[in-house]
């Protein structure tokens, strides 16, 4: 069987001018038996796109626009880039919508909840406190302890309730969009990681598990990723949805 083709999200790297994704992001797709190709956050025909890939990652990188999902300005948020607003969020509608395997990892799990309506807690030590340090500051993670919840599919793959993740990330989803449900949380009560209720293979995690690639537990999730895209290439589901109104707004 031919490995599936999974696209990564990149974002434009402003200083230099070049697209950018972190090294670990194709190292875990080719360790777990895919094809890593880079999207760049540009305009483009989604529906060609998303007919060329077999699954998706939606990465991390800087905070989503709080005008998008109806929310306050804040002093910490960083990172703001509209291109890539606009390109991933057109994205994961129509992945989902075309019910196209999705990881999302940490922004990815932010912009995921923002694309189904769901909103965001701006900056976490307001509302959770310190207790738990989800990054060190901006420029290092941190690690903490999650509980996943048993009767999950994300407990399945990784075939734990606790573990010890890498954390990178000063923001959260506040209410839990249509069609998704909570499948970890941290000790905070942070929530962790959420899947889609309908849709074939839709995870999204608040941390980071291509930062811990030697961990056989963390690649399973990639893993698990190969396996529901090497499927949807056998049996593609959806290509033909009316995509009308699909765009950002």
């Amino acid at each position: 069987m031919t490995p599936p083709i999974i696209g990564i999200t990149t974002f434009n790297y402003k200083p230099t001018g070049n697209f950018y994704s972190p090294a670990g992001y194709t190292q875990a797709v080719q360790s777990a038996g895919g094809i890593p190709v880079l999207l760049p956050p540009v305009q483009s025909d989604l529906v060609v796109l998303l007919n060329r890939i077999d699954g998706l990652i939606f990465t991390g990188g800087g905070d989503v626009d709080p005008e998008l999902y109806n929310g306050s300005p804040h002093p910490t948020i960083y990172g703001i880039d509209p291109e890539r607003d606009r390109a991933e969020l057109g994205l994961a509608k129509l992945a989902l919508a075309k019910q196209k395997p999705i990881l999302g990892i940490c922004r990815g799990l932010e912009v995921l909840m923002v694309a189904s309506g769901g909103d965001l807690v701006p900056h976490l030590p307001e509302e959770f406190g310190e207790d738990i340090l989800h990054r060190e500051d901006m420029l290092k993670p941190s690690q903490h302890t999650v509980q996943i919840y048993p009767d999950s599919r994300l407990s399945r793959i990784m075939g734990e309730e606790e573990l010890t993740v890498v954390s990178w990330h000063h923001q959260g989803v506040r209410t839990i969009p249509p069609g998704w449900q909570i499948v970890a949380k941290a000790t905070d009560g942070l929530i962790e990681a959420l899947e889609h209720e309908q849709h074939p293979f839709a995870i999204a995690l608040q941390w980071h598990p291509e930062l811990s690639p030697s961990d056989s537990r963390h690649l399973s999730i990639f893993q698990a990723l190969i396996q529901a895209a090497s499927q949807n290439e056998l049996n593609p589901n959806g290509f033909h949805l009316q995509t009308t109104g699909w765009g950002c707004g």
